[in-house]
């Protein structure tokens, strides 16, 4: 719980945000607050956020979703390699629920197997934070005055350029593959046949086909381990 005070604080400020998005989308406070309780994904939310805006259809912010947080598969395995054989189907599904970043994080940074109770004070720590700050962003989105909202919806774009430019910095494919996806994204807005999609499935289309050229295009090799004497 001690290690889940300074990421649930972390949360609450920037589950703010994404209450904004919620309720820029139509939802109510206790909406918003209910999907971050279930969603754990500030991406996923907002991607979800931004197809409810736009009306999508059920299957396509079910497919974003999954496809914005497929990168909790990878950490899953990470995880299930630290885990005590022992360890019982309940307690892998609860882990698997709690699975963030951070979480994942602290949890694999302890020596030794994961101990499940460690994940548990965490979680129950910094999941609160996430869903109340939400609700209380929505609340907000009601309340405080148009510009001030908007000011506040930027912090939430904010997140996403501290996730990406520090890698593109430091590696220049990355770069480049960041710049390629303005690019595709603004054209397949403006392009005769992909212009007609739904925001939705342009999205889905240009995340599968732009990380799938990046991974065959550019592979990411393995890296030798160190001979110990």
């Amino acid at each position: 719980m001690r290690d889940g005070i300074p990421i649930g604080l972390g949360y609450l400020a920037v589950s703010f945000s994404l209450g904004i998005a919620a309720q820029n989308a139509g939802l109510s406070p206790f909406q918003g607050f209910l999907v971050s309780l279930l969603c754990n994904a500030s991406a996923g939310e907002y991607a979800g956020f931004t197809l409810i805006a736009a009306d999508a259809a059920f299957v396509e912010v079910a497919i974003i979703t999954m496809v914005a947080n497929a990168r909790y598969l990878l950490m899953s395995c990470a995880m299930s390699q630290r885990i005590a054989p022992a360890t019982g189907l309940l307690h892998r599904l609860l882990l698997s629920f709690g699975l963030t970043d951070e979480l994942f994080g602290i949890a694999v940074a302890r020596p030794g197997s994961i101990n499940p109770y460690y994940s548990y004070g965490a979680f129950f720590v910094a999941s609160p934070c996430w869903a109340f700050g939400t609700a209380l962003g929505a609340v907000a989105g009601n309340v405080l005055p148009v510009r001030i909202v908007s000011a506040l919806s930027v912090a939430l774009f904010g997140m996403f350029l501290a996730v990406f430019v520090p890698p593109a910095r430091k590696d220049k494919v990355i770069a480049g593959i960041v710049i390629a996806c303005f690019v595709l994204s603004f054209s397949a807005s403006v392009l005769p046949v992909l212009s007609q999609l739904s925001e939705g499935v342009r999205i889905i289309i240009l995340t599968v086909a732009i990380s799938s050229a990046a991974a065959l295009i550019f592979p990411k090799k393995d890296e030798p381990e160190e001979k110990t004497a």
